[in-house]
């Protein structure tokens, strides 16, 4: 019997987490000499590889010296934190990895806390040591500090230290030492990671901790063994976390990982992870065990949503052109398999069945469910992200307050402050942060967060860095100043024309090229004043024998303004929503027709 070591990497985004996995993997034999092997093996998901970050958390394993170390890669941004939270619950250590430069962020601080918590041993990994601007002695201080912070244990605090640079894949104990491959990371595992504390005599029991759907084998369930020993077909039954049974059934498949692929295999033991198959109802934080046992193992809590979007069908003039799954069912059959799958989503009914109100933690993660069901042929409509407030024993209403930490040119950080400032924003922490620029912290209210992102990029020409993080809940800070700019707004239905285009370039920023497909209502530009203005993006030149058609030819148009999906959700109001299709994206009033509108302002 293998020994085994289960160690969770944790890391702020884009600080090498997935590419030092990719660097294991290729040292430890796992592919072929001549297989050809994507970047970033982990990242299986299209989203993933488009934007460079990890949004599921998933398992590997790699042998090394008839050792099985199963590694679980875990997302770095806080939007994802209940996949972070559930599988620290498989891991016996953590590898902490911080960039060289960058040092410890805020999301760092948050998965730290987390597998402190959980009374987790830590190794700290110095990555992108080769960078240019690193500065490994300074990072090392401020992460002893942030150990402080979080209370950590003493023995948690004598954490082992190694240097490396995951994309080169080498690690060294001292930055004198010789750089040529992994193996004292592997060493220090073996070593500083005890093998799991379990009874491999009881009865097998084991917690789900991440739910997957597959065409062929149903609902897959990857969890530890927790203890005991699994065989295949063995009679099993499903407990929830009061202890009530809610299923009875088979271990049709189990399964084990090597590499990036799942192997079947005839039993498995307590300390290993592993996927099973044979359950209908069973999900996370359930516990999958042998008919003798009569208590469930314990699962940590989930933080609950801080923020929520209303979903519904797409009622917009051009709907169903472009989807296929365009009825309120469908919707809510995606978005409640969405919830069974994502412990950190809520779906809840509007009171006339129409509409779906769904949480989650951040912009980030709502914004990604809608891209994957976009993607997946749904049309809906959105509306504006709105933060879920709370009430205190004495009935005060309580709201989400972010850490916010930026890193921005000396030249803009005054502009920063002040529209942090505005938005509610307490700043309490100012510092130099070599190379010109400042750190600077603030605590926040989520609401005057929202919609911040594409503002903040453009005050700092696209050079600054905002990371935020859930800190707690506080007095409900009042009145928060919205958007400034009214917005353009389409009166018919048709296809926009250039030479109307270039009449209305000097009334604000147009968001629709020539040729798009409009409709009264739509909105179809950003107003420089305040106020909506409608406007008739359909209308042509007046062709005479004195103004020929050739003359078109003269019209210099501005290259209309792009704007992400997550820019579109935060840059909307409460009087507008967002329409979404597989091949567009388009803004539009809530109230379509213009006499509905002044209805609805009237009674606002």
């Amino acid at each position: 019997m293998k020994e085994i070591r289960n160690i969770a990497i944790i890391a702020h985004v884009d600080h090498g987490k997935t590419t030092l996995i990719d660097s294991l993997l290729q040292q430890c034999g796992t592919f072929r000499a001549n297989q050809v092997v994507a970047e970033r093996v982990m990242d299986s998901n299209d989203l993933e590889k488009e934007r460079g970050i990890t949004i599921l958390a998933k398992c590997t394993s790699i042998l090394w010296n008839n050792i099985r170390i199963n590694i679980i890669d875990t997302p770095g941004h806080a939007d994802f934190g209940g996949e972070v939270e559930r599988v620290l619950s498989m891991a016996d250590g953590v590898i902490l990895l911080v960039d060289a430069s960058e040092g410890p962020m805020p999301q760092t601080k948050f998965v730290l806390a987390k597998a402190l918590a959980q009374g987790l041993k830590p190794m700290v990994v110095i990555n992108k040591i080769d960078r240019p601007d690193g500065r490994p002695d300074e990072v090392v201080n401020e992460i002893f500090d942030l150990f402080s912070i979080l209370d950590a244990s003493e023995e948690q605090l004598n954490f082992p230290i190694l240097y490396a640079s995951g994309r080169t894949g080498w690690c060294v104990k001292e930055l004198t030492d010789e750089r040529k491959d992994l193996i004292p990371m592997l060493e220090l595992v073996v070593a500083h990671v005890a093998a799991p504390q379990v009874d491999k005599e009881a009865p097998f029991a084991m917690l789900a901790t991440l739910l997957e759907s597959d065409p062929f084998m149903g609902r897959i369930l990857t969890g530890r063994v927790v203890s005991g020993t699994a065989k295949l077909n063995m009679p099993i039954k499903t407990l929830n976390l009061a202890g009530e049974q809610i299923e009875v059934g088979r271990l049709t498949k189990l399964q084990t990982f090597s590499g990036v692929e799942r192997v079947p295999v005839e039993e498995a033991v307590a300390g290993d992870i592993i996927s099973i198959a044979g359950t209908k109802v069973a999900s996370v934080a359930d516990t999958i065990c042998d008919m003798k046992v009569t208590e469930a193992v314990p699962s940590t809590p989930i933080d609950p949503p801080t923020m929520a979007i209303t979903i519904s069908v797409n009622d917009s003039p051009l709907a169903g052109q472009e989807g296929s799954k365009v009825t309120n069912r469908m919707l809510y059959d995606r978005l409640m398999a969405e919830a069974e799958t994502n412990v950190a989503i809520t779906v809840t009914r509007s009171a006339n069945n129409d509409a779906f109100e769904v949480g989650g933690r951040g912009e980030l993660q709502l914004g990604i469910l809608i891209e994957t069901m976009r993607r997946e042929g749904f049309e809906m409509s959105v509306s504006r992200p709105r933060v879920l407030l709370q009430k205190d024993e004495g009935g005060a209403v309580l709201e989400p307050i972010e850490e916010v930490v930026v890193d921005v040119d000396e030249d803009y950080s005054s502009t920063v402050v002040k529209k942090v400032t505005l938005r509610k924003g307490i700043m309490t922490d100012m510092r130099p942060s070599g190379g010109g620029k400042m750190r600077i912290t603030f605590l926040a209210p989520s609401r005057g967060l929202v919609g911040y992102q594409s503002e903040f990029l453009t005050d700092t020409r696209g050079t600054g860095i905002m990371n935020r993080l859930y800190h707690s809940h506080a007095k409900h800070k009042g009145a928060i100043e919205g958007r400034r700019n009214g917005v353009l707004v389409s009166t018919g239905q048709g296809e926009a024309v250039a030479f109307a285009i270039f009449n209305m370039q000097d009334r604000g920023i147009l968001f629709v090229a020539p040729q798009e497909k409009v409709y009264g209502g739509m909105i179809v530009g950003e107003h420089n004043r305040e106020n909506d203005l409608e406007v008739n993006i359909l209308k042509g030149k007046q062709l005479t024998n004195m103004r020929a058609s050739s003359s078109d030819d003269t019209v210099r148009l501005v290259p209309p303004k792009k704007i992400t999906l997550e820019e579109m959700i935060s840059y909307i109001d409460d009087t507008e929503l967002l329409e979404v299709t597989p091949l567009s994206l388009r803004l539009r009033k809530r109230e379509l027709e213009p006499n509905a509108r002044k209805r609805a302002a009237r009674k606002g």
